[in-house]
């Protein structure tokens, strides 16, 4: 299926070669590259980059996603907390995502090296604003509050597609219902938190399908959502089914909008981290 002119990217500009640089001399992974974000040329351009912690491995095999897979991920590192601080000060930023790989090998999911990250970063950038897009840790509760009791300012958990796609597209062990038990918990629990979804269109789904989806989201307390357009990482990945138009992804905003979803990000270049400072817009400018 050919590509509409409305998904031409861009080529790299301004701050994408010192980004990169700075990124590559610390070891610090991001989602950029490893999931081949179709906006990572604006985004670095702009100084700007989505960390991704506990390596580039991950024990879930999404049929979305480019990130590589296996039974066990990378080796927990560490030193990964000091240098993605370290990245986040030389990189000057005020808003910084910290997302990673899922990690069933580990006992608790990763959810303490989470925490670790945000508390270096916090201590490193005392002023920075810290979103964290986590997985599911299963479903436990008690891991999600480790992660919560870190305080970050964003608490991002993806259901990724509607609910009649979740077993078609998502690995297995994910669950609509989890994810969304998770977003609840962190919505109920932790109020001076942020929390946010992400859900991909394109790929069989019917409006009313996207608008429930967005009231079930609603109705778990969260309070930011993307909207973007799938594509399709190679030809063995899930099939794009439709590329949705910018009108109707104007329509799916401003229903969001009028269901009371605080910030509402709806494009086809949209991605779950894509311009996240904007949910502060005071900080979403580098210093």
């Amino acid at each position: 299926m050919a590509k509409p002119p409305w998904l031409k990217i861009g080529l790299p500009t301004g701050k994408y070669n010192c980004t990169k640089e700075i990124l590559d001399k610390l070891g610090v992974t991001t989602v950029c590259r490893e999931a081949k974000c179709p906006n990572v040329n604006e985004c670095w351009g702009n100084g700007t980059a989505t960390i991704m912690i506990l390596g580039d491995v991950c024990t879930r095999g999404c049929k979305f996603c480019n990130t590589k897979t296996a039974a066990e991920g990378r080796k927990v590192d560490g030193t990964e907390p000091e240098r993605v601080a370290r990245a986040a000060r030389l990189l000057g930023l005020r808003y910084i995502v910290i997302t990673s790989v899922d990690r069933d090998d580990l006992e608790d999911f990763g959810a303490l090296h989470f925490a670790k990250c945000i508390s270096a970063v916090r201590k490193e950038c005392p002023n920075i604003k810290i979103e964290i897009l986590a997985p599911d840790f299963q479903g436990n509760l008690d891991f999600v509050d480790i992660v919560c009791n870190s305080s970050p300012d964003v608490f991002g958990h993806n259901v990724e597609v509607v609910e009649r796609l979740q077993k078609a597209v998502r690995d297995p062990r994910a669950s609509y219902k989890v994810s969304l038990d998770v977003l609840r918990h962190v919505a109920t629990k932790y109020s001076h938190i942020v929390t946010k979804s992400a859900l991909m269109v394109g790929m069989g789904e019917s409006e009313e399908e996207v608008l429930s989806t967005l009231r079930d989201l609603r109705s778990a307390g969260v309070k930011a959502v993307a909207i973007g357009q799938y594509l399709q990482p190679t030809k063995m990945h899930y099939p794009v089914k439709e590329y949705v138009t910018p009108e109707q992804f104007r329509r799916y905003g401003d229903a969001a909008r009028e269901m009371g979803f605080y910030y509402v990000a709806s494009g086809p270049f949209v991605r779950s981290s894509y311009m996240a400072g904007r949910i502060f817009p005071e900080n979403c400018n580098r210093v």
